[in-house]
């Protein structure tokens, strides 16, 4: 009996020290919770909502290839029209080489970009507008509709249930990226122009593609003649060519970003979103120059649309 008394207060001792540890953990825990609650109220009072519901004067502006779809629209286009026998299968070759060494190399070659933009528009010259718009609507269905980044695409819902406008920026032909951005329920496109004359295309453009600094001048041009306001805008685009339209809003973001727009973004605290999985893949685009002359066809480009808009 002895031995036994001298174990029931030992028992004892340790179910009051249970006691106290599940009472303290208890305590902490709510303690937890509550700092957790009081710090996701700070952080929703340092950071407003975004997008503002109702902001009129606000929109957003998505560059295409590999920001909203995977790979570049051009090249899958090209590929649609290989399959209805527009050219010929070293055709394709050689245009896929000449969008994958700009993508790689990164390097704006004037006599390589010209070579490139010529073989691109050779393809078109001398068919209907209607003809490839009609056409463009099935490689959309074949190519292009599995490829858009669902990540992105929930981006662009969000500002379209905020009562924004959403265009896609692109050096892409307009008539491709119009027919992405009506598939997706957007707003828009700006675009490269290409020439046409009584509904056949030329072979040639109006102004320059819209690349670089010219997809900023059209996104201020579209700015202006909608009566947006620049710094309530947001602008989304993988590459640092993009970088002059991404500096021009208030709200920009870098989506599956390169090297230089990721180390860029990072040093101007700019948002990043990388939705890619595993290795990236070599990107392929469409050539395009920089200059007086692109500034002028991204500003032709955005009166354009907007005219036509109206």
């Amino acid at each position: 009996m002895a031995a036994l008394g001298w174990l029931t207060p030992r028992r004892r001792s340790a179910t009051a020290r249970s006691v106290l540890a599940g009472e303290a953990a208890a305590e902490a825990a709510r303690k937890s919770s509550l700092e957790a609650e009081s710090a996701a109220e700070e952080t929703a009072a340092e950071e407003p909502e975004f997008p503002v519901v109702g902001d009129e004067r606000a929109a957003a502006f998505f560059d295409l290839d590999n920001t909203v779809m995977q790979g570049a629209a051009i090249f899958h286009f090209g590929r649609g029209l290989y399959k209805r026998k527009f050219f010929e299968r070293r055709e394709l070759t050689r245009f896929a080489w000449q969008q994958a060494w700009f993508r790689l190399a990164g390097v704006e070659d004037p006599e390589h970009m010209q070579d490139a933009r010529d073989s691109a528009l050779s393809i078109v010259k001398g068919h209907r507008v209607s003809e490839l718009m009609s056409i463009g609507e099935e490689i959309y269905d074949e190519y292009m509709a599995d490829r858009i980044w669902p990540g992105t695409r929930a981006l662009a819902q969000a500002h379209l249930d905020a009562g924004q406008k959403v265009w896609l920026v692109t050096a892409a032909p307009v008539e491709t990226a119009t027919i992405i951005a009506r598939r997706l329920g957007l707003t828009g496109a700006l675009g490269t122009v290409a020439e046409s004359v009584d509904g056949v295309y030329t072979g040639r453009l109006v102004g320059e593609p819209l690349h670089g600094p010219a997809k900023a001048e059209a996104v201020r041009a579209l700015a202006a003649a909608e009566g947006l306001d620049l710094a309530r805008c947001a602008a989304y685009s993988d590459s640092h060519n993009d970088i002059p339209m991404l500096s021009l809003v208030g709200h920009p973001y870098a989506i599956n970003p390169d090297t230089k727009l990721r180390k860029h973004a990072r040093a101007l605290d700019w948002r990043l979103r990388d939705y890619r999985t595993g290795r990236k893949a070599a990107k392929v685009g469409i050539p395009a120059a920089a200059g007086v002359g692109a500034l002028a066809g991204g500003t032709a480009a955005a009166v354009a649309l907007h005219r036509r808009r109206r």
